[in-house]
């Protein structure tokens, strides 16, 4: 469930580029309740809903953030607009400013995203 947040609160929304269905950063590829962050890309500075977006609109391949650079500000909560570093959003499972919960099971793709092992079958 998307949490209301006062008009007052709403940050500047950076863009966020690929196939996105609505305002909350939901993308032809990933479009349930939960599907509510954009990552913004190591590689191009840019937000996008999902690896797949990213995959189909540049034409170079994206580049993995490093444990080191996990305080950027490169998670974008579709929800209420707020911007997490990565290190607080791979601890949370719901946005800390809105209270909005974020898909679990992105958690299976953090590799695509962060400099991490991809999870074993």
């Amino acid at each position: 469930m998307l949490h209301e947040v006062p008009a007052d609160r709403h940050p500047a929304r950076p863009r966020v580029y690929g196939a996105t269905v609505d305002a909350n950063t939901r993308c032809v590829h990933y479009a349930g309740p939960t599907d509510i962050v954009a990552i913004r890309f190591r590689c191009c500075d840019r937000f996008y809903p999902c690896f797949q977006c990213h995959a189909d609109a540049e034409s170079h391949p994206a580049a993995q953030w490093a444990p080191a650079e996990w305080a950027e500000r490169a998670i974008l909560c579709g929800a209420c607009g707020q911007t997490l570093t990565i290190e607080v959003y791979r601890s949370v499972s719901a946005c800390p400013a809105c209270g909005s919960p974020f898909n679990d099971g992105c958690r299976l793709h953090a590799h695509l995203y962060f400099q991490v092992a991809p999870p074993t079958p």
